[in-house]
Parts: structure tokens; C-alpha cells; sequence
């Protein structure tokens, strides 16, 4: 049991370059298509309609002139804005994986949990991928900038330009002003995040490595140390990314609950991830050490916090509806009352809360394999529409949409996740023979 290694098989690896290859292809497709249909012009005056009515009481006039002039600023072409947004979203969707597996890992080193002995090798493989997600992630940036972050336009911080952005300019380009061009202070945020937690992924590892071939406690308190370092760590940097990465996309609009948000949907996908995870090297005859107890309290984790995911959605849309402050509720008109979004504002809340909530509901469901897996399933691809919904509408408008572009290139990022993943669970045992908890974890039960 504790000599476990996961192979790599061949088999697995063809599926998942077939399924690359099927993404490049429904990708092309995306471009092809992208551009022959509209969703007309009457709609999207609609919508500008819906914002100068909305604004036409207050002094905040600047947000429908910005948003009109982000629209004329770049020609780039309508297939190409739409493949940087797929981009931009499935970067920021499968770096939260991998960094919640980092930080799945911390929690149980950090509190002290023996359950999870067993199984934490899967999560430490998730974050694996960080160092590739840090180089698309600022390679997409420095392409796509323009084209998915309207603040970036340098004219906009000129004598008649825009006010609100003009006041948040520090943030954005310190130690320089918006008409330098260069965001550096935001830059500089984006390569320091990435660089701590890949440098906290390479100690952790290493001291788990080690642990494994010396046994004894001195690692387990080493770890326990970084551990707790990385999630004060952590705490911070997951909310100014989320700030940066998602919420500046809307720089007109800003909720102080979203970095809770954000992380809320990163968390509940990484744990439907280690619990896919899990039962699929269950399956496949691996992970021994795993009992029913164990998926319970993986199912109990996705349960909870899908709960808690519905609990910070509720709360911002609540507070903001509540106010009704003009510049505040279009960010949620332009998602639920416009043709593009409006039925996956509605999805959204059924596959990462109602179905979760429903099927994870009894003690039973919990510690059954295949409603397992599916539930998992359904909160990988409903918080994907989560991240979706954050980030096409406020680049695409009315030319968003979801097609064979979407698709593909989900698939696409999805193949070269799991294959990093699964070649790195591949380079070490499955079960962290000298672990000092091993016992409480092999004799769990809830």
C-alpha cells in the first residue's frame, strides 16, 4: 500500500492529446464561424440604452463615455478579441485549480489533519502547473492587454480623459502615471504572486519529498511552518489577483466582497478536482489507503462549500440590488437581462449550487463513487461558466457568446492540465509512506 506508484499509462496520454487535438480543431472552427452570425445592432444600443438610463440620474456619465470609447479604440478583429477572452478566462480558471491544490495541501500541514494523509499527493500534482500558467498567464497579458483591460489605454489619463480611472491610476501604473504606458506596479504584482507561490510549491514539495525518505516529525514541523506562512500568503495575493485579474476588466465597477468571491469559486473547483482526482486512481485500482470515510469528508468539503460559494454570490448581489446605485447594478443588467449571458447567469446558479446542494444532500450520496464524479463534474463546468460570466461580458459586450471557441480551447487547457498533473503524480508515490499521521488517516472514520 504504501509503495504506490501511479503509471502514466500510454492509453491516457493519447486520450488526452486527442482531446487537445479536438480543441485546436474546434478552436479554428470558433475563428471560422465568428464573425458570419450578429447578435445585431439593435441589441447592443439596447443595452447602451439600459446604461445611459441607469446613469441618467447621477454625475457618473463617464462610464457610458468610457465604455463607448473602448470601443473604438483598437480595430483588432472581433474572432481575435474573442480568443484572447479564452485565454484570459481559462488562464485565470485553471491557475485557481492549481493554486488551491497548493493551498489544500498547506491547510492540512497547517491544522494539523491526519484524514487527509493519504491523499494529498494528488493536490500537490494540481499545482504543478503554476509555472505554466505564470507564463501564459503574463505572455496572454502582454499580447491581449488592450483588448481584454480597458484601463490600459494610455489616453484615457490625459487632461479631458476619464476621472474614475484617473483615480485609480496608482494602483494600476505606480511609480508612474496612466499616460507612462507601462503598468508597471501591476506588472510587478502579477510576477511577484507567481513567483511566491511557485517558490512555496518548491519548498513544500521538497520537504514532503524528504519527509518521505527520513520519516521522523522534524519535516512535518517544517512543513507545518511554510504551511501557515504560505496561507497568510496566500490570503493576500488571491484577493489583489482576483482585484487585478477579473474585477479591473469592469474598472468602473468594484465589489468589496469579490477577492472572497473569486476564491470561493477557485476553492469549491479545486476540491471537486482532488475528489475527481481521487476516485479516478481509485478506480483504477490505486489509493488503497482510501476508504469511504475519506470521499465522505471530500464530499462533505464540496457540499459545504458550494453552500459557502451561493453564500458570497447571495450576499454581493443582495447588497448591491438592495442599493440600486446606478454604476453599481449594470455590472449584473449587462449579465442578466442581455441574450449573450443572460441564460448562463441562470445555469450558473443551478450547477454550482442547486444541483451540488440536492445531490450531496444525504449521508448516503456522499460516499458513492458515481454521484461522486458527478457532482465534480458539474462544479468543474459550472464554475467555469463562472469565471465566463466574470470576465466575457466585460470584453466582449454583445459579441460574446458560447461555441466551438469556448469549447475547444476549454479543452485544450484542460489536456495539457491533467497531463502535467498526472506526469508529475507519476514521478513520485502515490502515499507518503512516513508520514506521521499515516495511522489516523488509515484508520479514519466519520
Amino acid at each position: 500500500m504504501s509503495d504506490e506508484k501511479y503509471i502514466f499509462q500510454p492509453e491516457t496520454k493519447k486520450a488526452l492529446i486527442i482531446a487537445a487535438v479536438l480543441g485546436i480543431i474546434l478552436v479554428i472552427a470558433g475563428i471560422l464561424t465568428t464573425g458570419s452570425g450578429s447578435h445585431g445592432a439593435d441589441e447592443h444600443q439596447t443595452m447602451v440604452n439600459a446604461s445611459e438610463n441607469l446613469l441618467a440620474s447621477t454625475d457618473h456619465t463617464a462610464l457610458v463615455a468610457a465604455d463607448a470609447e473602448g470601443d473604438h479604440h483598437g480595430e483588432t478583429a472581433p474572432w481575435l478579441k474573442r480568443l484572447f477572452t479564452n485565454l484570459w478566462i481559462n488562464n485565470v480558471y485553471f491557475t485557481g485549480i492549481a493554486i488551491i491544490g497548493l493551498c489544500f495541501v498547506a491547510i492540512q500541514y497547517a491544522a494539523s489533519a491526519g484524514w487527509s494523509a493519504g491523499i494529498k499527493r494528488i493536490p500537490l500534482a494540481m499545482a504543478s502547473w503554476l509555472p505554466f500558467a505564470a507564463v501564459l498567464m503574463i505572455a496572454v497579458w502582454f499580447v491581449a492587454n488592450h483588448d481584454i483591460f480597458h484601463w490600459t489605454h494610455t489616453s484615457l489619463y490625459g487632461a479631458d480623459g476619464d476621472d474614475i480611472l484617473k483615480g485609480k491610476q496608482a494602483f494600476f501604473f505606480w511609480p508612474l502615471t496612466g499616460e507612462g504606458g507601462l503598468p508597471i506596479f501591476y506588472i510587478l504584482r502579477m510576477v511577484i504572486f507567481f513567483g511566491l507561490w511557485y517558490m512555496f510549491f518548491i519548498w513544500i514539495k521538497k520537504e514532503m519529498l524528504a519527509e518521505d525518505l527520513n520519516g521522523g516529525t522534524k519535516h512535518w514541523f517544517k512543513l507545518r511552518s511554510l504551511s501557515a506562512i504560505f496561507l497568510i500568503v496566500f490570503a493576500v495575493s488571491s484577493s489583489i489577483s482576483a482585484w487585478d485579474w477579473v474585477m479591473s476588466i469592469d474598472p468602473h465597477w468594484f465589489s468589496t466582497m469579490f477577492g472572497w468571491y473569486v476564491f470561493a469559486s477557485w476553492w469549491v473547483t479545486g476540491l471537486a478536482g482532488i475528489t475527481f482526482g481521487v476516485i479516478w486512481l481509485k478506480e483504477k485500482g490505486y489509493l488503497k489507503i482510501v476508504n469511504e470515510n475519506h470521499l465522505h469528508d471530500l464530499g462533505k468539503f464540496v457540499f459545504a462549500f458550494s453552500i459557502f460559494w451561493a453564500y458570497i454570490w447571495f450576499s454581493q448581489f443582495l447588497l448591491i440590488y438592495y442599493a440600486n446605485i446606478p454604476e453599481e447594478t449594470i455590472y449584473f443588467i449587462e449579465r442578466m437581462k442581455t441574450s449573450p449571458y443572460s441564460w448562463v447567469f441562470y445555469v450558473n446558479l443551478i450547477a454550482n449550487f442547486l444541483l451540488p446542494f440536492l445531490l450531496f444532500m444525504t449521508r448516503d450520496a456522499k460516499r458513492k463513487m458515481a454521484i461522486m464524479k458527478l457532482v465534480a463534474i458539474i462544479v468543474f463546468v459550472g464554475h467555469w461558466f463562472d469565471f465566463y460570466l466574470m470576465i466575457s461580458p466585460g470584453v466582449m459586450k454583445q459579441q460574446g457568446g458560447i461555441g466551438f471557441m469556448e469549447i475547444g480551447m476549454t479543452l485544450i487547457f484542460g489536456a495539457a492540465f491533467i497531463f502535467v498533473m498526472l506526469t508529475n503524480l507519476a514521478k513520485v508515490p502515490l502515499v507518503a509512506k512516513n508520514h506521521p499521521m499515516l495511522e489516523e488517516s488509515l484508520h479514519h472514520h466519520t
